[in-house]
């Protein structure tokens, strides 16, 4: 199996530059408000300039990805709901009635949902982009959740999806969502792993289980990193031990995006853990990282500490699908107009603040 676009993708990604920072604030600054008066949608609009260069940031183009896999973790009993509701959900998406969809229309954002590994035969569809690498993750309370070589080909996978869609119409922003029976345990494994934390405190309700399964799930997710004692500080290393298809797509769009100067967000906790992936991998990726919502789901406040990521929303929300992070990608777009049309105090003849 060739790293080549894995590594050359990897090595394209370059830390956001910080050459237009202070002229970006001081910009924000002399807008008619006081100083910080508009909250986090002013450090959105800083963000954005640095990622684009421009101190008129703009987003014209808008896509969401939802990747889409299966886990074998489930034959564990750590979800609510039976696998093949991730095949089902897909052909919901595909069909136009899930919640991201309905999202993603009223915020006129295009979508596009990658099968990393449904254990389905899905029909041929315009959303649908086939990058199945094999009909879901192995069971990894016994055995590593894929080899090395699947995990590099899910992160290619990812990554030329997203280089697929973006030749097609360059992007400013990606939105990264998911579907996965069971992938909310996979997910809480890899930031456990990942930040220290521990199983319990780095797990939730994913799908709604009940008090005897959740503590069946962190059980399952302790006994797992215990049998296989993935290395803290190696993002592929903790993919191939407890990660998911969908969860090495995500990471691999998200690289790919940083490496053409694309702003990205990250939905709830099983797109952060994908975010905490390719942030360990190449941690440079953190300028471009913007944290869509607080998610219900506890595991996603550790990660989110480690990549120092504020989330922009907080509606109690833990559905997945990208749905936090579309609602987002208009708050982004929103702070990037603010930048190039809001007026400064000598623009509109305004007094400012003494000093």
């Amino acid at each position: 199996m060739s790293e080549n676009l894995y590594e050359q993708t990897c090595k394209s990604v370059s830390a956001v530059s910080d050459e237009l920072l202070s002229a970006a604030q001081h910009k924000m600054d002399n807008k008619t408000k006081p100083l910080g008066a508009l909250g986090q949608l002013e450090s959105l609009a800083v963000q954005m300039c640095q990622i684009q260069q421009s101190l008129s940031p703009r987003i014209e183009n808008k896509t969401l990805m939802v990747f889409a896999a299966d886990h074998g973790i489930s034959a564990e009993g750590v979800s609510a709901f039976p696998s093949e509701v991730t095949a089902q959900m897909v052909l919901n998406f595909l069909g136009g009635g899930a919640a991201i969809n309905v999202l993603c229309r009223h915020h006129d954002i295009d979508i596009r949902i990658v099968d990393m590994g449904v254990s389905a035969d899905l029909e041929p569809h315009s959303e649908l982009i086939d990058k199945k690498i094999r009909r879901g993750t192995r069971n990894f309370a016994v055995e590593p959740a894929m080899t090395r070589e699947e995990a590099i080909q899910a992160i290619e996978a990812g990554m030329s999806s997203f280089f697929d869609v973006y030749a097609q119409r360059p992007v400013q922003i990606l939105g990264l969502g998911e579907m996965g029976i069971g992938n909310t345990t996979s997910a809480s494994a890899i930031i456990s792993a990942a930040t220290g934390v521990s199983p319990e405190e780095a797990t939730g309700r994913g799908t709604g289980i009940d008090d005897k399964g959740f503590q069946n799930k962190v059980a399952v997710i302790q006994k797992a990193l215990d049998l296989h004692r993935p290395d803290t500080n190696d993002g592929l290393d903790i993919l191939c031990k407890v990660g998911g298809f969908e969860i090495a797509g995500i990471a691999g769009a998200a690289l790919a995006a940083a490496s053409k100067g694309v702003a990205v967000v990250l939905d709830g906790v099983i797109s952060t853990a994908a975010g905490l992936v390719a942030y360990l991998i190449r941690p440079e990726i953190g300028g471009y990282l913007i944290s869509g919502h607080r998610s219900v789901e506890v595991g996603q406040v550790a990660a989110l500490e480690m990549m120092s990521l504020n989330p922009v929303l907080e509606l109690n929300m833990r559905l997945g699908e990208g749905t936090g992070a579309a609602l987002t990608i208009d708050i982004v777009s929103a702070a990037c107009r603010v930048m190039r049309e809001m007026a400064s105090f000598e623009e509109a003849g305004v007094s400012g603040q003494s000093e």
